[in-house]
């Protein structure tokens, strides 16, 4: 009898493999069965408590009779969504045209190169900042595009110089990718900065993208993070958009990571063209969650008591840096922290660490680019973070980590 032909599977799934992080989920979920304290600084997942007003309004939203959400989004969550960028960027947007609500950013970022790339076309090359968000380059590949990784280095600030690039690169890219505050290195990105990245997109016809989900996380009394809104309209009561999509998240500034809902806000053609691709998807938010974000999304004060407690996180691990002699890159921004690996490989030091029950993410996980480096993200509390100093600095001490000298 003649074998069953297998069955089909995209290539791709297996070329690219798991995705890089959920291993750390695994692995913790592993770790923590054994009841001893773990310190976990791997997923970027906050521990503190949605505020209640978030919750109570989910749950005052919830309806007797479940019905479709629909891919614009309740009016309320986008008009939410433009007085937020008013009161954050001062920039006045259209909720009608500019704004379009998301199943978080994460899949925003995912599904946009669908509506953009041409599979058959020669532009359909996809520009990122490699160490990265691997879902900038996933969502290439699976819309049928190319994957072009630019490598970031603690020298250029990791820092995407797009205006640097070779014509050819440009040329031939349907997007380009930024990311400020910068996940994994927490690097910020100033005006100038946007601005140039924007004359040379526009010049090749790109796309430029901007990932800005950690706008609102940012030391207390730093400058906040600029846009690439501001760049686009700064100067404008009626801002030019063109070729431009920011995609926002009330993830990690309301503590709803769970919750799934975001934004984009750009070009209104590229916004219309995600309308119609969505429906397709079936990615709409519940009604009940888009209450929720609207509500968060209206309220700034439970962002600034965040932005206070992932700072006393920070304070605790710079003391600690500063102490053991650990060098930092970027980190000026977000709730993570980016360290060179103590003698200088990234999986070594991360598996020294895991020994006593520190879970770190190497910086290869992010892409060639992170190798050397670490992130921490500041998930654990103020308490737990003093217990996992404590435990790092006695390792130190006995010399059971590679690379430093004695304590």
């Amino acid at each position: 009898m003649t074998a069953p032909t297998p069955l089909n599977a995209n290539p791709l799934l297996e070329r690219l493999g798991g995705y890089p992080l959920a291993a750390f989920q695994d692995l913790a979920a592993q770790l923590a069965a054994d009841g001893r304290p773990l310190h976990d600084f791997s997923i970027g997942d906050p521990v503190e408590p949605t505020p209640a007003f978030v919750r109570q309004a989910l749950v005052d939203a919830v309806p007797e009779v479940s019905q479709y959400p629909t891919a614009a989004g309740l009016r309320g969550l986008r008009e939410a969504v433009a007085g937020w960028v008013a009161r954050r960027f001062g920039i006045e947007v259209d909720p009608d045209l500019h704004v379009l609500p998301t199943a978080g950013s994460k899949e925003a970022i995912f599904h946009l190169p669908l509506a953009i790339v041409d599979p058959h076309a020669g532009r359909r090359h996809v520009l990122w900042g490699d160490p990265g968000y691997q879902v900038y380059e996933r969502g290439a590949l699976f819309a049928g595009g190319q994957s072009d990784p630019c490598v970031l280095t603690d020298e250029g600030g990791w820092r995407l110089p797009l205006a640097e690039l070779p014509p050819d690169r440009l040329t031939r890219a349907a997007i380009a990718w930024l990311n400020h505050p910068h996940n994994p290195t927490g690097a910020t990105l100033d005006l100038d900065g946007y601005r140039s990245a924007l004359v040379a997109t526009r010049e090749h016809g790109i796309v430029l993208a901007s990932d800005e989900c950690y706008a609102d996380i940012h030391p207390p009394d730093a400058e906040p993070p600029a846009s690439l809104l501001q760049a686009a309209g700064a100067d404008s009561a009626d801002p030019d958009l063109t070729g431009v999509m920011v995609a926002f998240s009330c993830s990690k500034r309301s503590g709803m990571t769970g919750y799934r809902s975001g934004a984009l806000v750009g070009d209104p053609d590229l916004i219309r063209a995600q309308r119609i691709l969505r429906p397709n998807i079936g990615t709409a938010s519940p009604s009940f969650v888009q209450e929720a974000a609207a509500a968060a999304w209206r309220d700034d004060e439970h962002v600034a008591e965040r932005r206070a407690t992932f700072h006393a996180k920070r304070e605790v691990l710079l003391a600690f840096f500063g102490e053991a002699g650990i060098r930092l890159g970027g980190s000026q921004a977000t709730f993570y922290l980016w360290f060179a690996a103590p003698g200088g490989d990234d999986a070594a030091y991360a598996e020294a660490l895991l020994r006593h029950r520190i879970i770190a993410s190497p910086g290869s996980a992010f892409g060639a680019g992170g190798a050397g480096w670490l992130r921490l993200a500041l998930v654990p509390s103020v308490d737990g973070c003093h217990e996992a100093v404590a435990r790092w600095r006695q390792a130190i001490t006995a010399a059971d980590l590679p690379g430093h000298a004695t304590l």
